[in-house]
């Protein structure tokens, strides 16, 4: 028996028949919202009445220093972190409403760290995102979307290697691949540059860009301001757990904001050929 056919009847436990299928989404409409959101980690705010809407067809970049929110808020949209205040809602409900399994079908998340507990082939790992699809009529699809996710991400060369085997950017290949490969209109991507070389940050980010053109609604936090003003829609600056600014990258990456933000000085000057910002720390000469 083909040990990746063989995670199909897991699948089938895992994903109960009867739930309701994403409709289409038209490019621009809502995908996700957060109204008011505040989080509490620990006794202490991490976020505090954060407004923010994902809309089909764009990349929405979060960035800002570290112990901003970021990665609490992708983890609040993606209803894996309760909030406290507000509210959060996917696909037009409150986020709370839908099952596991539903929801599993509207978003898909990439966590900062990937790890698994067994030595799974690296293309068994990819095709558990397709998990959710097991028992409606799109589980056909299963074979050739797995085959397009590794293709994409550059993993196809080593699919029988065991994922434990891998290195850290490999790994952080392969798990973007499931995470593609669950086919979700709404992608929450954690930091997904951070163990990658220059090369595939590119790939990462113009994967993103291909899916938010295909309709999809990527939020993707980024360290790299440069990634963030080249290939993102709108960025939202967070900055002690509420939205400094959001808006297009040239229009509030200013060195002045992004120097208060950050408590370092920068500097914001246009790419000579594309124009995009580049944002570069000012150090003595």
């Amino acid at each position: 028996m083909n040990p990746v056919k063989a995670l199909n009847p897991f699948k089938a436990l895992l994903t109960p028949r009867g739930r309701e299928l994403p409709s289409p989404v038209p490019p621009g409409s809502t995908t996700a919202e957060a109204a008011g959101v505040g989080v509490r980690l620990g006794g202490r705010p991490v976020l505090d009445s954060v407004d923010l809407t994902v809309r089909a067809g764009e990349v929405l970049a979060l960035v800002g220093p570290n112990g901003a929110g970021k990665s609490t808020l992708l983890a609040a949209l993606a209803a894996d972190l309760p909030v406290d205040s507000g509210e959060v809602r996917v696909d037009g409900r409150p986020a709370t409403s839908w099952t596991a399994a539903e929801l599993a079908l509207r978003r898909a998340v990439l966590p900062q760290s990937a790890a698994l507990a067994f030595p799974f082939p690296v293309e068994d790992v990819v095709r558990m995102g397709r998990a959710p699809w097991a028992g409606t009529a799109r589980e056909d699809e299963d074979d050739a979307v797995v085959a397009a996710a590794m293709a994409a991400t550059e993993v196809t060369g080593f699919a029988a290697r065991p994922f434990s085997a891998l290195s850290g950017g490999e790994r952080a290949r392969v798990a973007l691949a499931r995470v593609l490969a669950q086919s979700a209109p709404l992608l929450l991507l954690d930091e997904p540059t951070a163990a990658l070389d220059l090369r595939h940050q590119e790939l990462v980010l113009r994967i993103c860009r291909e899916r938010a053109a295909a309709g999809d609604a990527v939020v993707v936090v980024l360290h790299d301001l440069g990634l963030a003003a080249a290939y993102a829609d709108r960025a939202v600056v967070l900055h002690g757990g509420r939205v400094a600014v959001a808006g297009p990258p040239a229009e509030v990456f200013t060195g002045e904001l992004l120097g208060e933000v950050y408590r370092q000085p920068v500097e914001v000057f246009p790419h000579p050929r594309t124009g995009v910002p580049l944002v570069v720390p000012k150090r003595l000469a």
